[in-house]
């Protein structure tokens, strides 16, 4: 059997210690430092290694940044998903308020023009909101939330922002009852503002527009004119807008012309009104004298003749 020899190379058995090679070895690393910072002289050295390793490295750094760029997707994705579904909830919790918001616009714009004419008649003015209107669709009326306990009395006149909108017919002890100008037994007592004719305007029934009847064919009326309250039954007080000109029809073969006219008052839409008690309107038209009695007349005659 063939021995084999396991007893080290010549060059450990032989020469300098095992300390004073590292000793020799240490000095020549902290030379070679010394040297390489003083003067640089393997910076080009280390350039070179560095273009060679940085395909390893990248190589190296490949599969975690993989894997953190997998995660970072999925987590912004779920993330999104999670932002998307609070958003949605959101916007159905905001629903009914954003549908609601040009109404409250509307509303809120109504209010500040009836809050601008409060302070032109005083007290004299009272602010309602229309509850429900009336249930026969050929009358167009409607009922208020004011009534004889808040001082709206049968006969006032019914405005909102934008011109006339009716007459209180009847009183509740808590509502009030509002014809309004478009009522076909309703009339309004009006003049041009332009011209200053006077004319009296009829309502017409649901879905027509509100005539201006018993006006001269050659009357200075044109269409697109506004007709105002003239102030003469002393229900309205002067002044106040209440339709504007619509068509007009002066060759109709009649005495009069036939004029429409559109109103300006929101009579179907209005929600908030404003009532005008009898203080806001003209004087109350005194009484016709009363003629004396015909059995005194006799009895002066006689005593006269008498005499």
């Amino acid at each position: 059997m063939r021995h084999i020899s396991v007893e080290p190379p010549a060059f450990f058995r032989r020469g300098p210690s095992p300390f004073a090679r590292l000793v020799l070895l240490g000095v020549i690393s902290l030379a070679l430092l010394f040297a390489d910072t003083r003067f640089r002289y393997l910076e080009n050295v280390r350039q070179v290694v560095a273009i060679i390793l940085y395909p390893l490295q990248r190589a190296a750094q490949m599969p975690g940044e993989a894997l953190a760029y997998v995660g970072a997707f999925f987590g912004s994705q779920r993330a999104l998903s999670d932002d998307n579904a609070a958003l949605r909830r959101q916007l159905v919790a905001q629903g009914p308020a954003v549908q609601g918001f040009p109404a409250l616009q509307e509303d809120n714009a109504r209010l500040n023009g009836l809050l601008g004419l409060r302070p032109h008649y005083g007290r004299a003015a009272i602010a309602v909101e229309v509850l429900y209107t009336g249930r026969d669709p050929f009358a167009q009326k409607l009922f208020v939330d004011r009534g004889a306990d808040g001082g709206v009395a049968a006969g006032e006149a019914v405005i909102d922002a934008q011109g006339v909108v009716g007459q209180v017919t009847r009183v509740f002890p808590f509502m009030a009852e509002v014809t309004l100008i478009s009522d076909k037994d309703h009339a309004v007592p009006v003049k041009v503002l332009r011209s200053g004719v006077r004319s009296v305007l009829f309502g017409a029934g649901a879905g027509r527009l509100p005539e201006l009847r018993f006006t001269a064919p050659n009357a200075d009326v044109q269409v697109g004119d506004v007709l105002v309250t003239s102030g003469i039954d002393g229900t309205y007080p002067a002044g106040l807008a209440v339709a504007q000109v619509a068509t007009l029809e002066r060759d109709t073969g009649q005495m009069f012309a036939r004029i429409t006219a559109r109103p300006l008052a929101g009579v179907d839409r209005s929600q908030h009104l404003l009532v005008l008690g009898q203080a806001a309107a003209v004087p109350p038209r005194p009484d016709e004298p009363v003629e004396a009695d015909p059995v005194k007349k006799g009895s002066r005659g006689k005593s006269r003749r008498g005499g």
